[in-house]
């Protein structure tokens, strides 16, 4: 007599890398249709990203259930997942870090924030405006992302005499080596997240890949600002400053919380420049020279215009500290969500039958950096409110509560976007798209490591977001690392290094930059001066990369 089969067992879908036709090729090709919709519908159709996102969902769920044989209602419930990661904590943490930003910006803070970096370099335009891209622009990258810094500091470039294109591609450039930790390290946290790789660790293998393009950027940046000229004299403080940011990235992401690794650095950066500079005077030409701002900054409002930075290091160092009897982490962990995703446990199965741990949805509620940046947020403000001189920088809790309004409002189609691209991404890898490609790919064997980046570079340049390309790609590179005997936390961390040099060609970042500087339109022109940049960085991350993946500089590895 034959044993009856529960309905459950029955609605069980395991997915399947040779779904279509007992071909691996052929199914990894069918996976590839939502990513390939995706940029068609952004590049070539030339539509919003959300469209594109939304586009690309709509494939993925047809490829699922037609092509995979995912059931219709998993396909819904994967994508309703992923829609709650990308709100939280993806979107917390950032509009958490953009609100602290905004903090600044209506208590008239910042201004002072930028004197302070515009001050320094003794009237050298060229010293300022390689430290306000790198360094400032690498803080508010770590605080902001998603085109801030590009906007800020090409207006402030403009301010000290820049030329307005000269501007754009200097901040362009720029903006390459933070952006793996930027938005306090949401790419990473997102590409843990979806691969079940510790984000720590794949913090850590970043930390060994991108301070070393940090440690040429200055250089770079001289040579865009005053070419060979400014090189020769410069080279110095150039030097110094990047190799004191790429060590301060180093550190911060293996040994502090990896969030806070371009704040330091950044910081870091900034400091020792300044130090260098009480003790050496650079070779100004009279071309070079800035004018000097008639309102002398006092050390009081100086002091308050770093405090922010300083209370949020504070904060995240607080949350890290385990001391004895004393275990922060810990305690705030005690308030956490860990939930069985409805309908979707337990259908969703391995290979051998177990419930796939990725139909598990987990939120830390208090340990969370968007909870932790609110917190610091909540402590600015107070501060803010206190001082002697609030009236002429004004701050109260209404004001604080606009400054959070308004950042929600500004972000509503950034939410949407982050949101979707999730979706599209929870989609693929639960259906099994992403491991069928991954899987395909794999059979170049130890040289994908040398392509690794190439798919970070990709996802960046067309999405704008090193968020959205670990979003799509993560789980992709870690399914080819493990099928290609790759350590899937160094391909992992490569896509989000690739994604770092993939920022300044994307679409986004060029609009934003050409406005910025009052010359819209001039995208194109500003590709072709930042094209030849971005490629000559992602060849050297790729070989880094395959070079990391041997025993050649494998030491160089956590």
């Amino acid at each position: 007599m034959a044993t009856a089969v529960p309905a459950a067992a029955l609605a069980a879908y395991a997915p399947d890398v040779a779904a279509v036709g007992g071909s691996t090729t052929l199914t990894a090709l069918l996976g590839l249709v939502p990513l390939a919709v995706f940029f068609v519908l952004l590049t070539a159709a030339k539509r919003p990203a959300l469209h594109a996102a939304l586009g690309a969902l709509l494939a993925a769920l047809l490829v699922a259930v037609l092509g995979y044989g995912m059931p219709v209602h998993l396909g819904v419930l994967s994508a309703t997942q992923g829609l709650v990661f990308g709100l939280f904590p993806v979107m917390l943490i950032v509009v958490a870090a953009i609100w602290f930003y905004e903090l600044t910006v209506v208590s008239r803070r910042f201004e002072d924030l930028r004197r302070s970096f515009s001050a320094v370099g003794r009237g050298d335009l060229r010293v300022q405006a390689m430290l306000i891209a790198f360094c400032f622009g690498g803080l508010l990258e770590a605080l902001a992302g998603f085109g801030a810094p590009v906007a800020i500091t090409a207006a402030m470039l403009i301010a000290l005499g820049l030329p307005p294109v000269r501007s754009a591609v200097t901040v362009l450039v720029a903006n390459t080596a933070p952006v793996a930790f930027g938005a306090m390290a949401i790419p990473i946290t997102t590409a843990g997240n979806l691969t079940g790789i510790p984000p720590e660790e794949i913090a850590s293998v970043v930390g060994r890949q991108s301070p070393v393009l940090a440690l040429f950027v200055p250089l770079l940046l001289l040579f865009l600002i005053d070419g060979w000229r400014g090189v020769r004299q410069l080279w110095r403080i150039a030097l110094l400053t990047g190799f004191v940011f790429g060590v301060a990235q180093y550190w911060c992401s293996a040994h502090f919380a990896y969030e806070l690794t371009d704040v330091v650095a950044a910081l870091a950066g900034f400091a020792a420049a300044v130090l260098m500079l009480r003790f050496w005077r650079p070779r100004t030409p009279e071309d070079q020279l800035s004018q000097v701002e008639a309102e002398p900054l006092t050390p009081r409002r100086v002091v308050l215009a770093v405090l922010p930075y300083i209370l949020v290091i504070a904060v995240f160092a607080l949350g890290k500290l385990s001391v004895g009897s004393v275990d922060v982490p810990k305690w705030l962990g005690a308030l956490s969500i860990e939930l069985q995703w409805p309908g979707l446990h337990g259908q969703l199965v391995d290979g051998d039958g177990s419930p796939a741990e990725s139909a598990v949805y987990s939120l830390d509620v208090l340990g969370n950096p968007g909870t932790l940046l609110i917190l610091s947020g909540i402590l600015v403000a107070l501060v803010f409110s206190r001082a002697a001189d609030r009236e002429r920088f004004p701050m109260s809790a209404r004001t604080a509560l606009g400054a959070a309004g308004s950042t929600l409002r500004n972000m509503r189609g950034a939410i949407a976007t982050v949101a979707t691209v999730l979706s599209l991404s929870y989609v693929m890898n639960q259906s099994g798209q992403t491991v069928a490609i991954g899987t395909w790919l794999a059979a170049a064997g130890g040289l994908f490591a040398l392509f690794s980046p190439l798919l970070g570079w990709l996802g960046t340049a067309v999405t704008g977001s090193d968020t959205s390309a670990n979003a799509l790609f993560a789980s992709l590179q870690q399914t080819a690392g493990k099928s290609a005997g790759i350590d899937p936390t160094l391909l992992v961390a490569a896509n989000s290094s690739g994604g770092v040099v993939g920022k300044l060609v994307s679409p986004q970042n060029l609009t934003i930059a050409a406005t910025a500087v009052g010359r819209p339109g001039t995208e194109r022109v500003l590709l072709r001066k930042v094209a030849g940049y971005s490629a000559a960085l992602l060849a050297f991350l790729c070989v880094l990369v395959y070079l990391q993946s041997l025993p050649v500089l494998s030491w160089m590895l956590p």
